[in-house]
């Protein structure tokens, strides 16, 4: 039957094929991976009633009422043996047994059917929750979901199959809710809502998913939208049961409405294990050769070691770095590690530097060093610290926050209950860091420091020296640092005598009276280190001091230098050797904070002739500029924007592919930007600047950098105006004019696109009078100004086509196609978005053919092709977020939800929407978002979470009013006169 094998000798070969079996979906057989012919329906019927008794026998009558309840045809029992005899065959020998009158399956494997092993999957999920692994039980809980394919048992018929149909389906619910529990436990709220929304749509009577979505909604900081769903539910449950919602999801309503603040976290504390480390331990290696502060160590292991609460601070005395703040600060902090189980976080704040780190952005890697999903982690300082403390609570952990700048840096890092600690090492004595222990570090004790230098140094030639190696650390002024950089210097050279180092030491050119005062004393160390550079490293130490951002990689090294790449890592390698430059990764490098400044000096007061630090600038800024070209080019092909770029005479980097230019851009987003901010005083280097932050606009439109982008676009355009050239303004203001339609700012954006055009039009600077009518055109959209933007986008067309900037003219036509969609002209919309996309296929520009697709997909839907306008959106989506353009990405989960609305398919809709606010949040602003929530809301009415849906209608309202937006209208009338005030 259907080349089924008929007789066990012919299917003798397949036995060592393992018979797997699926009930949790359509009834199927493999064997190995090739399916099995299962017969017909009946058929199907009788396996799964077998398969279900899991080796128990089912007697000829059961399997008769199984099959056909209390109406069997004539021949029942006869039809059963026939199916039982077709059954033998495809199973293994001796699989299907006859007894008693009735059949069994026995013999199958472990794993053999689905059903069982989703089973076991629930078990192991519910052993790792009880025993705290929530990680562990969500992944497994997700393994076991998956096991289902549709329907379970789906056109098996008879009575039997329907009963179990209903309870695997209950059962499939539960496990359901288990994981979406378990996902608020890890604070995965916010993506749960859209998740939640969607199957309390499918299951309105459910009252525990009913429950999880107000809990979300809470924890997602809507109280409103969860009060709403209590009051949407009871009328439901009242109007379609006559009952009242069940206790718990009563007292989850009074608990919101009282503000609950045990509501606001876990009901558990967050110590599963997770893709991400949940038990950090990043501490740094602690020195083998750690020396002496006996009486230091010993007072803050004491203090560690109560761990109630408390606060420890290590503060330096005022002004004076190098005196080994983070030595002590590591090597006790290894020394308690056994009282802080639960991990050790470090971070180093950079206080001493001109950019300290923001508390926001160490928050944000502590708490995906704790396990928390990106997507999960809030925007603001305030959650940030909130979700950070939550994350603590019942833990033991060990924070040590090393060369803070002052307490306000400090305080939203602080764990907030007892059992953490945390160490915090300082220049400034925090005399107003509440209930810490304050230490003052002094430089170390004569003895103290012999110690460290014999350490380094050996015993053996300090023995026979011991007069000259105290005259070296009296010559360091004890201070840590400067004995171990002169130690090193003097271990690496083992021709020299310790008697040749001191008497380096005692010429006052070398040591200079900086060693005994203040910051200069740091100086002075650095001086010893950097006396002893053979010439190429000095030069090498002194450029890259010049090089804002947080590191410097090894290409851009290697410009900055005018050196060759092996030549450039040799030099960057022999620093990192002898402590001058560290390395943050393979690749990458970076300074201390006060090298640095100690470099810039060397700079200023060593390199000759002085044209040469500029120069070093402008090759850094030439490989930036040309590399991000290359990157701007490669992601959107025939784009004119390159050809009209600052020329630049140091080449950059080359990519092979879209996802290694892509990848370059955003790892070097921060110091990009860096090296575009340094010239602004430059004039020489503005232009260059100005275009390299109109090459990487990726960085503001993505949503990543988008703050830092819209600075620096500040700063130049500052620059610009000192200087007094329309054509950096013009360019400059539209890089800012750029951030400010992605942050949703639109009259800002319109008055400085205005600007441009003026400013542009006076310095025959055709490309920016191109790009700012385009900018208006879709501006004037926004604000329901079409006539405005019709005109200011076939003007853009017109200027585009006359540069032959074929990218450009297609983004123009696909914006027009949007006016004309607003318009009423439907037809020419379609055909005008179609026109645009033409011209992207046709360049290769897949990016921006996303866009296209995007406006095309507008047009569909409002002309009712919904298959044609989902299937163009879709194809957007994959693009923007593998372009990883969370801004369109977001955008296009809304347009997708207007798809669904539009074909009455509200519950994906409210679901899309609940993404698209995840995907939005902290870009796109609060115009984008008031749209979202407009849609979101008619999702709910249709799927009668009206209550809810008010709320998201009132938040659209306050959003549009604030913002004067002609929105606002529309969306009064959604909203009865009562409801709007």
């Amino acid at each position: 039957m259907d080349g089924v094998p008929r007789v066990p000798e012919q299917r003798g070969p397949e036995q060592s094929a393992t018979l797997r079996f699926g009930v949790l979906g359509p009834v199927r057989a493999w064997r190995g991976e090739e399916p099995l012919a299962t017969g017909s329906p009946q058929q199907r019927a009788l396996l799964a009633a077998l398969l279900l008794r899991e080796g128990r026998t089912a007697t000829a009558a059961e399997l008769i009422d199984a099959l056909w309840g209390d109406r069997p045809p004539a021949r029942a029992l006869a039809t059963v043996r026939t199916y039982a005899s077709r059954l033998r065959k495809i199973l293994d020998a001796g699989m299907l047994v006859s007894e008693s009158g009735g059949y069994a399956v026995r013999g199958l494997g472990e794993d053999a059917l689905d059903l069982t092993v989703a089973q076991d999957l629930a078990a192991r999920a519910d052993k790792a929750r009880a025993a705290g692994d929530l990680c562990r039980a969500r992944e497994l809980l997700e393994q076991a979901l998956a096991l289902w394919d549709g329907e379970t048992l789906a056109g098996v018929p008879g009575p039997y199959a329907e009963a179990q149909r209903v309870r695997l389906e209950e059962w499939r619910l539960q496990l359901l809710e288990s994981r979406l529990d378990l996902d608020l436990e890890r604070g995965r709220h916010a993506e749960a809502v859209s998740e939640l929304t969607a199957l309390t749509a499918a299951h309105p009577l459910r009252e525990r998913l009913r429950e999880l979505l107000m809990l979300a909604l809470y924890r997602s900081g809507r109280q409103a939208e969860a009060l709403a769903v209590y009051a949407d539910t009871r009328r439901l449950l009242t109007d379609e049961l006559g009952v009242d919602p069940r206790p718990e999801l009563r007292e989850l309503q009074q608990r919101i409405l009282q503000a609950d603040p045990a509501l606001a976290e876990p009901s558990s504390p967050v110590t599963e294990p997770s893709v991400v480390p949940v038990r950090p331990a990043q501490l740094p290696a602690t020195v083998p050769d750690f020396t002496g502060r006996a009486s230091f160590v010993a007072e803050l292991s004491e203090v560690l070691a109560s761990a109630e609460g408390r606060v420890m601070a290590v503060s330096a005395v005022a002004g004076i770095g190098g005196v080994g703040k983070t030595t002590l600060a590591v090597h006790v902090a290894h020394r308690a590690r056994a009282a802080f189980p639960d991990g050790q976080l470090y971070v180093d704040l950079q206080g001493a530097g001109p950019r300290a780190a923001e508390p926001e952005t160490v928050l944000g890697t502590f708490l995906r060093a704790l396990g928390t999903a990106d997507s999960a982690i809030p925007d603001s300082l305030e959650e940030r610290a909130a979700l950070y403390r939550s994350l603590l609570d019942g833990r033991r952990v060990l924070v040590l926050l090393d060369n803070a700048r002052d307490a306000a840096q400090v305080r939203p890092l602080l764990p907030g209950t007892e059992g953490c600690a945390a160490l915090v090492t300082s220049r400034a004595r925090m005399v107003d860091l509440a209930g810490a222990h304050l230490v003052d570090l002094d430089v170390m004790s004569p003895e103290e420091a012999l110690e460290l230098f014999t350490r380094i140094v050996g015993e053996e030639r300090v023995a026979s020296e011991r007069q000259a190696a105290l005259d070296v650390v009296a010559a360091c002024g004890f201070l840590p640092l400067a004995i171990r950089i002169a130690a090193s210097r003097l271990a690496a050279r083992r021709t020299w005598t310790v008697s040749v180092l001191a008497a380096k030491l005692a010429d006052e050119r070398r040591r200079l009276d900086e060693l005994q005062a203040g910051d200069l004393a740091v100086k002075a160390t650095f001086e010893l280190g950097y006396g002893q550079l053979e010439p190429a490293q000095a030069r090498a130490f002194r450029l890259l001091g010049l090089a804002d951002g947080p590191d410097i990689s090894l290409p851009a090294a290697a410009a900055l230098l005018d050196l060759p790449l092996e030549e450039t890592e040799d030099l960057l390698e022999s620093l990192v050797d002898i402590s001058l430059l560290e390395s943050a990764a393979p690749g990458r490098y970076r300074f201390h904070d006060l090298v640095r400044l100690y470099a810039r000096a060397c700079a200023e007061r060593d390199e000759h002739p002085p044209s040469e630090r500029e120069a070093a600038m402008s090759r850094l800024l030439d490989f930036y500029l040309a590399t991000a070209a290359g990157v701007y080019a490669i992601e959107r092909p025939g784009d004119r924007l390159v050809d009209h770029l600052a020329p630049t005479e140091y080449p950059g980097l080359t990519f092979q592919d879209r996802r290694a230019a892509r990848d370059w851009l955003y790892t070097e987003a921060n110091c990009l930007l860096a090296a575009a901010r340094r010239p602004a005083d430059r004039p020489s280097m503005l232009r260059r600047a100005i275009d390299l932050l109109w090459a990487a606009l990726d960085i503001s439109e993505s949503g990543a950098n988008s703050r830092e982008y819209e600075v620096t676009a500040r700063a130049l355009l500052d620059a610009a105006r000192r200087r007094g050239s329309p054509r950096a303004e013009a360019r400059a203001l539209m890089t800012l004019a750029h951030a400010h339609v992605d942050g949703g700012r639109f009259e800002m954006a319109d008055r400085e696109a205005e600007q441009v055009i003026r400013l542009a039009r006076q310095a025959d600077d055709l490309l920016p009078v191109c790009w700012a009518h385009n900018a208006r055109g879709i501006i004037a959209l926004y604000q329901n100004r079409n006539a405005d933007g019709e005109e200011h986008l076939s003007e853009a067309i017109r200027l585009f086509r006359a540069l032959g900037d074929r990218p450009g003219e297609a983004s123009a036509l696909c914006n027009l196609s949007r006016i004309h969609l607003a318009t009423g002209r439907t037809q020419s919309a379609v055909s005008l978005a179609q026109q645009g996309i033409d011209i992207y296929d046709d360049m290769g520009n897949s990016m921006r053919g996303a866009n296209g697709r995007y406006a095309l997909g507008m047009a569909l839907t409002q002309s009712g092709r919904l298959d044609s306008a989902a299937d163009r959106l879709h194809e957007a989506l994959e693009v923007f977020r593998d372009s990883r353009q969370r801004l369109w990405e977001g955008m296009t989960l809304f347009r997708l939800a207007e798809v669904d609305i539009a074909a009455q398919r509200p519950a994906q809709a409210a679901a899309k929407a609940e993404m698209a606010l995840t995907v939005l949040r902290g870009i796109g602003g609060e115009w984008r978002r008031g749209n979202v929530l407009t849609v979101l809301g008619h999702a709910l009415t249709r799927i009668g979470q009206t209550d809810r849906a008010l709320v998201c209608w009132r938040e659209a309202l306050r959003i549009y009013e604030e913002l004067n937006a002609p929105e606002a209208t529309a969306v009064r009338e959604l909203l009865s006169p009562a409801q709007a005030a």
